[in-house]
């Protein structure tokens, strides 16, 4: 059973998440940091050590969600390909799944942090890496086992897979256009069945 202490920090972090992830770093005031808890300033820094401290963990947050759905998309039953459309389905509706958080953690954080909080970009480059480690882990076991041909090492493709969704994640929240991932999807879908299926 978790102490009121830590289901403040909880509460503090799950609210604070999209309002981080909307405005980035430098474009979140206390004042809205305030107003979306409902708590007072010195409430905020009694739990968190500095803004730096709060937008890490918001990010964290949003992070750790991301990571167990992906995980969820690649552990599903079937071959190593099934696991690969699954993934690749899932950016289809990435748009409506982080809607609730602000749009995506990772592309809103990563470019936002770039000259402005280095703990924070890290943390992001972090969860990517990781995201195309989780990818080149089920492409790998696919080729141990007969069913998938790479042209590359499964981390080089895992790479090129994750750029070019991330590329159309980037393309659909920049135009509000959501066709770059419906049709970036159903590219991909087409390219893994001819490229890399035996």
């Amino acid at each position: 059973m978790s102490t009121k202490a830590e289901r403040t920090t909880a509460y503090i972090i799950e609210t604070v998440a999209p309002v981080f992830n909307k405005h980035g770093y430098v474009g979140t005031s206390m004042s809205a940091l305030t107003d979306a808890t409902g708590l007072t300033k010195g409430a905020l820094y009694g739990n968190f050590e500095n803004k730096e401290a709060l937008a890490l963990s918001a990010f964290q947050y949003n992070s750790k969600r991301l990571l167990s759905e992906i995980d969820n998309q690649l552990n599903i039953e079937g071959t190593s390909l099934d696991k690969i459309n699954q993934f690749i389905l899932f950016y289809r509706n990435y748009d409506v799944y982080t809607a609730d958080i602000g749009g995506c953690p990772i592309l809103n954080i990563g470019v936002d942090a770039q000259h402005n909080n280095k703990l924070l970009a890290a943390a992001t480059k972090e969860t990517i890496q990781e995201i195309e480690g989780k990818i080149a882990l089920v492409l790998e076991n696919g080729v141990n086992s007969g069913e998938l041909k790479l042209p590359v090492t499964p981390l080089q493709f895992a790479k090129q897979l994750y750029t070019m969704i991330t590329g159309a994640v980037a393309m659909a929240t920049m135009t509000k256009d959501r066709k770059y991932l419906m049709n970036t999807v159903a590219y991909l879908s087409v390219l893994i069945r001819k490229e890399i299926q035996k």
